[in-house]
């Protein structure tokens, strides 16, 4: 797999629609600090968390359900689970990886649940626009949409996001062992369904 394929979508490439542009010193505080401002009620705060991290809590959402819609609801659904838990946030730890995990974990759940309604996945997977915030190839996406969500969250969270499996497995409260497994499994199948489409 190429790392043209693996590309990373860089956060700040993305305008988040019906967002105010924030002033410089509120651009320029530390994550930290928005943090605690946000603990405190500071609505300016909350608004430059979600400026900073929805694009990539959306990329991740959207990568693991295929689906934009879906993944919109659950990028908000985290960022609002995120925030409403900031009491219990460890503020020594970055904000980005906890929001990620709860988006993914969102991801996996509304995937199942998918799964269990027998409901057929949406034809998004194969007809993704390659400007669209997920930024990567039909093709790529075509082939994620083959993996399982188990499979797909933990290649999208390794290869494309570029957690540690350490750090995945953290997140998704998984042993290494088992992240490790699936990411084998996920890559091998993945390198499968591209090689056969080319």
């Amino acid at each position: 797999m190429s790392s043209e394929e693996l590309s990373v979508f860089k956060p700040g490439e993305m305008a988040v629609p019906g967002r105010l542009e924030l002033s410089a010193p509120a651009r320029r505080r530390s994550e930290a600090a928005l943090v605690r401002a946000a603990r405190r009620g500071d609505d300016g705060a909350v608004d430059e968390l979600f400026r900073r991290h929805w694009p990539v809590a959306y990329r991740a959402a959207y990568l693991v359900v295929g689906d934009r819609a879906a993944a919109e609801d659950i990028a908000q659904e985290a960022f609002l689970k995120a925030v409403g838990a900031l009491d219990r946030f460890d503020r020594r730890r970055p904000f980005a990886p906890w929001l990620h995990s709860i988006a993914v974990n969102r991801a996996i759940d509304w995937t199942r649940a998918r799964a269990l309604r027998l409901e057929q996945p949406t034809a998004e997977w194969s007809t993704v626009d390659p400007a669209h915030p997920a930024g990567i190839s039909r093709e790529l996406a075509a082939a994620l949409g083959s993996l399982t969500a188990e499979h797909r969250a933990v290649v999208v969270l390794r290869y494309l996001l570029e957690y540690t499996p350490g750090e995945i497995a953290a997140m998704l409260e998984l042993p290494r062992g088992t992240v490790n497994s699936r990411l084998r499994r996920g890559l091998d199948a993945l390198v499968r369904e591209l090689e056969a489409h080319r």
